[in-house]
């Protein structure tokens, strides 16, 4: 197999000193580091003075500062000041780059995400901060492969490569497979408790919006009425065995605190009452039995 359109020398095995998420609330020290410090934007708008220049940054743009490159934080709103997620790291070198250094198209310093790409960085960088704030064997090697991937994703963002196309797994839809079977799974595994979109969401370090597309995608249909689906096969299930005593229990068992919603979405569903349908239920059983 040729490797000749790879974009990095070597093995790509950058150190990490740090990962880290910051609220922005008072203007930064202007300063300079021996090694890359990265910025993106998780929320909220503000500036950056990079090399004497000032930048407007937002939520998904991505600032770069490389060694010996001076740069500040400049605080514009305090009432919505930035959040931040920031790492430091070296020994890495991409090709037709300077090492230890990300060099954009237009030697710019700030990297402006598209919807797609925000929400993939976004991942990593949520993935990386979970690791680094657990106590988990093994953590530093979890958030430098995220890093890892993170900063391959900025480099196939920036660099145009003449790939020879290969047959196999669309390693996108394998992706969204492998996000919407987790989703499932949660699902059925925890559909007696109360479950929310933004709850999911922030499980997989992934936006509600994001979640909600790939999986009617995937399935068509929203999370949430996966979810109703699921609880109401449940409930049925549990009236036809002639178990869960009353209809408030049966809810309440099947993740619904208000009896009534559950019996307009079981009626809604399969066309009758909790209590007609377990009533049909029983009858049915006594005349096999008769």
């Amino acid at each position: 197999m040729d490797f000749n359109y790879d974009i990095t020398y070597n093995d790509f095995n950058p150190t990490v000193f740090y990962v880290s998420k910051c609220k922005m609330l008072t203007n930064g020290v202007y300063h300079e580091h021996d090694y890359v410090e990265i910025a993106f934007i998780l929320s909220g708008k503000g500036k950056y003075i990079v090399d004497d220049l000032e930048y407007d940054v937002e939520a998904g743009d991505l600032v770069i500062c490389n060694p010996g490159v001076k740069h500040t934080h400049i605080v514009t709103n305090p009432k919505e000041p930035t959040i931040e997620f920031i790492s430091g790291f070296t020994d890495f070198h991409f090709k037709n780059m300077s090492p230890n250094s990300i060099i954009l198209k237009d030697g710019n310093c700030i990297l402006h995400t598209s919807a797609q790409l925000k929400q993939e960085i976004m991942m990593h960088c949520y993935a990386m901060l979970a690791e680094n704030d657990g106590n988990n064997v093994g953590k530093y090697f979890m958030f430098k492969a995220h890093l890892m991937q993170l900063l391959l994703l900025v480099i196939r963002e920036i660099i145009e490569v003449d790939c020879p196309k290969q047959k196999g797994y669309n390693f996108e839809t394998y992706n969204k497979n492998y996000a919407v079977n987790r989703i499932i799974n949660y699902l059925n595994e925890n559909y007696e408790h109360k479950i929310s979109l933004e709850q999911i969401a922030h499980n997989m370090y992934l936006s509600p919006v994001y979640i909600s597309k790939i999986f009617k995608e995937e399935t068509g249909e929203s999370p949430i009425n996966y979810l109703i689906k699921i609880r109401l096969e449940k409930a049925s299930e549990i009236l036809r065995n002639g178990e869960g005593g009353s209809i408030k229990s049966i809810a309440n068992q099947v993740g619904y605190d208000d009896v009534y919603h559950f019996s307009k979405l079981f009626k809604k569903y399969y066309g009758i009452s909790p209590l007609y349908y377990r009533k049909n239920a029983v009858k049915q059983a006594n005349e096999q039995n008769s």
